[in-house]
């Protein structure tokens, strides 16, 4: 068969199914030299989800968030956004996306009203149509109140609101909020929540990077991220049911002392601190609470309690990030074995060549 090859011709660009919200294919960024602060994230996000990303501070939730908003360049692979590429098509991005970031990035010298009139000009809003969204976003967001208050003079929660506010003033279709609610009392956390719920009922997809686990309960899709990878993609619902034991608490005193008796037993899946109490999760078939109260008992620590409680997400991601990296190691762990015998079985000592 002959092929015939034009020259000068490129292989086709990858295209972005506009069906999706998002649709992130082998996504990295590595800062400076050797900083890979992202490796490889493939997700996929549907129209209309308040999709969940989790993780502890350092874990690359922002460094992704930044990429996805286009604010940041990719090092390697590529995201749509409603089908258009953030490396490639970022002017067709960024219309129909909202990106609020960490810090407040708002003028704290202009007044609410002030601040929202300069970014919807800002933005393209035309001018017939500022002072209806203003006047919407004000009563969606219960400012309206303060709509001549300086920026500088609102609370940590209306600070938030307001950077809210903004952020849809040009009516995006996929919002990305990175960690909204940091630092936020948690009646604002609330309030800021309601605001997002209501987002979703009307169809927007919102993707929201936080370190609470309370907050991941009301998200209809959640990734946990943890060393710049996705360790588990799935709905909250469906994670929990990946436990796969009984979740009990333990009220008692000494809690190091608990775990110290309880962690090393065969039944123990795992076994950690929470507060003033211990959480365990006992493999199926392992003991119940009278089991439990005799091995604690027996080792001198006598709980106050012990009740079986369905599994948050708290004791979710302790379990199944665990799992996931101890599954990460081993699978790193027979790569670099099968590397290092392909590389052995390829010397000029095993091939008998005379390296000279």
């Amino acid at each position: 068969m002959i092929r015939l090859f034009h020259r000068g011709s490129a292989p086709a660009e990858p295209v972005g199914d506009p069906d999706l919200a998002l649709d992130v294919r082998e996504l990295s960024h590595t800062f400076g030299r050797d900083l890979l602060a992202v490796d490889r994230v493939t997700l996929r996000v549907e129209p209309g989800e308040i999709f969940g990303l989790l993780g502890a501070d350092g874990a690359g939730k922002s460094t992704l968030i930044r990429m996805l908003a286009t604010v940041l360049r990719p090092g390697s692979g590529d995201a749509f956004v409603l089908g258009h590429s953030v490396t490639r098509e970022a002017r067709a991005v960024k219309p129909r996306i909202g990106y609020m970031s960490q810090r407040f990035s708002l003028y704290p010298d202009l007044t609410v009203a002030e601040n929202l009139s300069f970014f919807a000009r800002l933005r393209g809003v035309a001018a017939r149509d500022i002072p209806s969204r203003a006047k919407r976003l004000l009563e969606f967001a219960g400012l309206t109140e303060f709509s001549g208050r300086v920026a500088e003079n609102l609370s940590g929660g209306m600070k938030q609101k307001l950077a809210l506010a903004v952020t849809l003033i040009h009516e995006p279709d996929v919002l990305f909020l990175d960690e909204p609610t940091t630092g936020v009392d948690p009646v604002s956390r609330r309030e800021f929540w309601r605001i997002i719920a209501q987002l979703h009922r009307d169809g927007i997809t919102a993707f929201v990077a936080t370190p609470y686990m309370d907050e991941a309960e009301r998200c209809s899709h959640i990734a946990f991220m943890d060393n710049g990878r996705v360790l588990l993609s799935d709905t909250p619902a469906a994670l929990k049911a990946r436990i796969p034991g009984t979740l009990y608490e333990i009220a008692l005193r000494d809690q190091r002392a608990a775990v110290a008796l309880l962690a090393p037993e065969p039944f123990s899946l795992s076994t950690t601190v929470f507060g003033d109490r211990v959480r365990i999760i006992v493999a199926r078939g392992g003991p119940g609470p009278d089991g439990l109260r005799d091995r604690l008992e027996a080792g001198g620590v006598f709980p106050d309690a012990i009740e079986p409680i369905r599994p948050d997400m708290e004791a979710t991601f302790a379990y199944l990030a665990e799992e996931a990296r101890r599954d990460a190691a081993a699978a790193a762990a027979v790569e670099a074995d099968d590397k290092a015998s392909d590389d052995a079985a390829g010397s000029p000592a095993d091939s008998g060549v005379d390296p000279s």
